[in-house]
């Protein structure tokens, strides 16, 4: 049974929480084909689906996404699957409920909301109304499957953050939110670590934590991360694994579990709350980003020298906020790995 209280609640009583790995990575190596919808998974392969789930709950994870990320009409409409949204993010979140239920513990079922893929207006085709349609369709089946937060993920359009958080408000439900910064230290829309920070305290559905996804390195996510200063609303840090490599035809990521660990007790130190992993993270990478947190002492608010010294150079001399960044460039979203 859902409670909307329930991250609230780990929130108030926990200093850190650990969240999960990667979707995609964790997939393809069952099986997932490319180009193919995983959301589709919920109802060919739902043991997949649960042993996703189970996995990072058995590696220490607090709080897991659900199988939903491209779970969206403008995204399932490539699949000729646009009819099945409801269906599909209620499965991805019935099961998750399953598996957060049975595990002895609070572990909180969080309904991933990938971005549309479309550009919003008047720059791209996709209009507010539309866009806050599409999230709501979506985050009514996720709450009807039993998740305890919605969390919106990997977006890089301010104005399609604030489109999910109507949505959310649409749906009764609380919620989280995440951008990617991947361009010098802002997102492909040209957002920086300081726009989201005054962003999510200005949305009139707050989000119970927000914070920054995938990007490029850890390096870097930590360096957006550290950026989020003056905020009073929680944290989110879900680095990548290291930087991927291309290797006998496959994408791997770098990232040993001992770097991820590092990059664990660094993201707390700099001041995130809630702590998992994006692409490449897997539950090995888990178990060493949990007893890392369980056993190093927290540490000062590092400097950047000290992050690159432990987790690798950054990707640009920039984070974005002196405005010494790249002008934003227009791309369509990728699917997490």
């Amino acid at each position: 049974m859902t409670n909307s209280d329930a991250l609230s609640r780990l929130l108030a009583e926990r200093d850190w929480l650990l969240a999960d790995g990667a979707t995609g990575t964790q997939l393809f190596n069952m099986g997932l084909s490319a180009g193919e919808p995983p959301e589709l998974w919920n109802v060919d392969h739902p043991d997949r689906i649960r042993r996703l789930y189970s996995d990072a709950v058995e590696a220490g994870s607090d709080l897991f996404l659900t199988n939903s990320f491209g779970g969206n009409a403008s995204r399932l409409k490539l699949h000729n699957a646009q009819d099945r949204v409801f269906e599909l993010n209620r499965l991805a979140a019935e099961i998750g409920r399953e598996v957060a239920d049975a595990s002895g513990r609070t572990v909180i079922v969080a309904g991933s909301m990938g971005p549309t893929g479309d550009i919003m207006a008047p720059m791209g085709t996709l209009t507010h109304e539309s866009a806050v349609e599409m999230f709501h369709e979506q985050a009514e089946g996720l709450k009807a499957g039993g998740a305890d937060v919605l969390w919106s993920e990997t977006i890089s359009a301010p104005e399609e953050l604030k489109a999910a958080s109507e949505a959310a408000k649409l749906a009764d439900m609380p919620w989280c939110g995440t951008m990617s910064f991947d361009t010098a230290g802002r997102t492909m829309m040209g957002l920086t670590s300081a726009g989201l920070a005054a962003l999510a305290g200005r949305l009139a559905q707050k989000p119970l934590a927000f914070g920054a996804n995938c990007g490029v390195g850890s390096s870097d996510l930590l360096r957006t991360v550290l950026g989020f200063e003056g905020t009073n609303i929680p944290v989110i840090a879900k680095g990548n694994a290291g930087i991927p490599k291309y290797h006998d035809g496959h994408i791997h990521y770098d990232g040993t579990p001992e770097l991820m660990a590092d990059y664990a007790c660094l993201a707390r130190d700099s001041g995130a709350t809630i702590i998992g992993g994006c692409c490449g993270t897997t539950p090995d990478h888990l178990r060493s980003m949990r007893a890392a947190l369980e056993t190093r002492p927290r540490g000062d608010r590092p400097a950047l020298e000290q992050i690159t010294e432990k987790l690798g150079g950054f990707s640009s001399e920039s984070d974005g906020t002196d405005g010494a960044g790249p002008a934003p460039r227009i791309t369509r979203r990728r699917a997490r790995t």
